[in-house]
């Protein structure tokens, strides 16, 4: 199984390249996700499109806590990296407001609804070198 390559910033297609920059001033950083993303700029757009869409519904704590409760039930590392900088960074949530794994939900917030958790495939979240067989 063949693996997409991250392009650097100069590597880019030239038609993501302000896209990037974009993500680069809003961030501080431009994530592999949004790298990859670049990769096709029809996506990269459209990725950011329907982030901008979800700014405009869901402030940015919430849209933050929702991703990190999403890595911790995938089980993913590096998405739990990535949304913690950008919940302490450009969100502004302060570390007060964070919870270790397995804490109650402070009363004032409602949880995640569990349903996300139990409907999550086994092995989701993580990568190897290896290819495997598709489910």
């Amino acid at each position: 199984m063949s693996r997409l390559g991250t392009p650097t910033l100069v590597s880019a297609p030239s038609a993501s390249k302000p896209l990037l920059d974009g993500v680069l001033k809003k961030l501080g950083v431009v994530p592999n996700v949004y790298r990859v993303a670049a990769l096709s700029p029809a996506v990269l757009e459209g990725f950011l499109d329907l982030s901008s869409a979800l700014s405009k519904t869901l402030g940015v704590r919430t849209r933050e806590r929702i991703a990190i409760a999403v890595a911790e039930v995938n089980g993913c590392e590096y998405c739990l990296s990535a949304h913690t900088y950008l919940a302490l960074n450009p969100a502004k949530i302060t570390r007060r407001m964070r919870r270790p794994r397995g804490k109650a939900h402070p009363p004032t917030r409602k949880p995640a609804p569990r349903s996300a958790s139990r409907s999550r495939s086994p092995g989701t979240g993580a990568v190897s070198a290896t290819p495997t067989s598709p489910r």
